[in-house]
């Protein structure tokens, strides 16, 4: 597979663009994204579902513009799909046809139901893992739905719902009862089964989710993985649909969505109704992942392999020169984790955690190695993307902030405090993680002590002095009832 692959989506209501660059076999980062609000299916629908000649001219232009960008990263693979403004258009082979002559850019159609399926696969690869749970896409033209269990999807359909569509068919003539009507139609068909998540994709779910993080002042400035009990996002979306303009600015809509925000929100309000959720969680990730995770997980049946994640592996890639250090830190810090967590009452599930933190405490040295922490500190926070809760990426970062150090301010722990788990636990995490630095000053080729627990007490043996060590330890912020000895 190419190292920089560009993906392009031709949606109704926007096309996007986005540049992937590989750092190894299965990890890669976002190199650029960009995004056109073309209304590809403006007024369309109002004429048959044929394509309109200004709607036309605008995804042209931005289709251009978009391989000039492509070129100048010097992307030799162009993935490029188009979805239900394409789908449903009588006169599509003429877009085609002219994209293909003028800019030689092929592009493919893709069903709705394989729309759908793209969409999920990249959720159930990139976002933490959901039992019985069902994804939304909500697009200009029309709704994906696809049921998901952990890794697997079980099945995938489209509908004939979008928030342009119903604009144009219905919200223009102020014909809200008609667009319920329509609405319930469409949503008859699917089934009695009762997901406990409902995963939302795209632009709609991302800008709800976005203004309830806005309203309630979320300190994490990441939609991709939060999470929000049902009744509150259902809350919410009434809010929107009840509101005028200046409401729906106070609520931190955007102005480029006032015009179909409502009609995206009694989609899912209809959904609700129909269907008992507990959870929602928005995803960041959508069509555009999924044809890139197609391509690059072709050979591996569109799964990463077992216990791999992107993210880790993209931030050892790019920032961690030295592994070896990066993974001893690792293991000494699950080793002091499973010697002392049940004297001390820790959950076991920390213990991933506290092993991530410790695998990618080094990064930030490689950006300044006198603000090592903090440059760690922030490029987890913003960069641990894939695969992890909010709670796990704060948790993470801040034990690398403070690691070595000093325990977690009571600052940072209140700023996050919905985020973040009791304070005992991390500072017992906290010190685990700089203990386990510390006993590896010398940087060995290979561990050359060993550790034992009782009591309290954490007692390190070794044929060499351990000066660097000893002299570190003491200067860790000691916790009550857990010490380490030499």
């Amino acid at each position: 597979m190419a190292k920089r692959v560009a993906v392009i989506d031709i949606g109704s209501n926007s096309i996007r663009m986005v540049i992937y660059e590989r750092t190894s076999r299965f990890a890669f980062h976002l190199l650029y994204e960009v995004k056109s609000k073309v209304r590809l299916s403006e007024n369309a629908y109002q004429n048959n579902g044929n394509l309109q000649v200004n709607a036309i001219e605008r995804t042209f232009a931005a289709l251009h513009d978009f391989l000039e960008i492509i070129s100048s990263f010097q992307a030799r693979k162009i993935l490029c799909v188009a979805t239900s403004a394409l789908r449903d258009a009588p006169n599509k082979n003429d877009f085609l046809s002219l994209v293909k002559s003028k800019l030689k850019l092929n592009i493919k159609i893709i069903s709705g139901e394989r729309e759908a399926y793209l969409g999920a696969m990249a959720c159930a690869n990139l976002l933490p893992r959901q039992t019985n749970a069902l994804s939304i896409d909500i697009g200009g033209g029309s709704t994906e739905f696809s049921y998901i269990d952990e890794d697997n999807i079980t099945k995938s359909f489209s509908l004939e719902l979008g928030t342009v569509r119903l604009k144009e068919l219905f919200f223009d003539t102020d014909d809200i009862s008609g667009a319920i009507k329509y609405i319930d139609q469409q949503l008859s068909c699917i089934d009695d089964t009762t997901p406990k998540t409902l995963i939302g994709i795209g632009g709609t779910f991302r800008s709800i989710a976005s203004s309830i993080m806005f309203t309630n002042q979320y300190p994490l400035n990441k939609v991709h993985a939060f999470k929000c009990i049902a009744e509150n996002f259902m809350s919410h979306v009434d809010k929107i649909l009840l509101a005028n303009e200046e409401e729906l600015k106070n609520l931190g809509i955007k102005n480029s969505r006032f015009d179909i925000i409502k009609p995206g929100a009694l989609i899912l309000q209809r959904i609700f109704k129909k269907i008992s959720i507990t959870n929602t969680i928005t995803s960041g990730v959508g069509v555009r992942e999924g044809v890139y995770l197609s391509d690059l997980l072709r050979n591996s049946k569109d799964k990463f392999p077992v216990n791999y994640n992107t993210s880790v592996r993209y931030l050892l890639d790019a920032n961690i020169n030295n592994k070896n250090y990066s993974n001893h830190i690792n293991l000494i810090s699950k080793k002091l984790f499973d010697l002392t967590y049940e004297y001390y009452s820790i959950d076991a599930k920390y213990r991933y955690d506290l092993a991530v933190a410790a695998k990618l405490f080094p990064s930030g040295s490689n950006i300044h190695f006198f603000s090592q922490n903090r440059h760690s500190y922030y490029l987890i926070k913003s960069a641990l993307e894939y695969g992890f809760t909010h709670s796990q990426i704060i948790l993470i970062a801040t034990l690398t902030r403070y690691a070595k150090n000093k325990l977690p301010s009571s600052k940072h722990i209140e700023k996050y405090k919905d985020l973040l788990p009791d304070t005992q636990t991390i500072n017992y995490l906290s010190y685990i993680i700089s203990i386990s630095i510390t006993l590896l000053l010398h940087k060995p080729k290979n561990i050359d002590f060993t550790l034992s627990f009782e009591d309290g007490v954490i007692k390190v043996d070794s044929k060499k002095p351990l000066y660097l060590s000893k002299e570190a330890t003491i200067k860790v912020p000691e916790l009550e009832n857990l010490k380490t000895i030499f």
